[in-house]
């Protein structure tokens, strides 16, 4: 595996850009200097992360999130000290 998260990444299994073997090795995000722990779906190159509005979910029981952008920093919680 490389030691570079990917550009983008998803929590949603439906999405084309989930990994389940990425997210089980575990992704930390940085969203304008603060370390978020409720990021559904991030882009670098974009500079964008989704984020859920509270506890609404949508008409297929999916959390309801809104796009906030910015500068977005992610990295490796294991196999890796260095933050990318």
């Amino acid at each position: 595996m490389s030691d570079t998260p990917p550009d983008r990444l998803s929590n949603d299994p439906r999405s084309k850009f989930y990994d389940e073997a990425l997210l089980e090795r575990g992704i930390g995000v940085r969203f304008n200097g603060v370390e978020r722990h409720n990021v559904e779906e991030y882009c670098l190159s974009e500079g964008w992360v989704k984020l859920p509005v509270g506890k609404a979910l949508d008409r297929r029981g999916q959390p309801m999130t809104m796009k906030v952008k910015g500068t977005v920093e992610v990295w490796f919680l294991t196999g890796s000290s260095e933050q990318a």
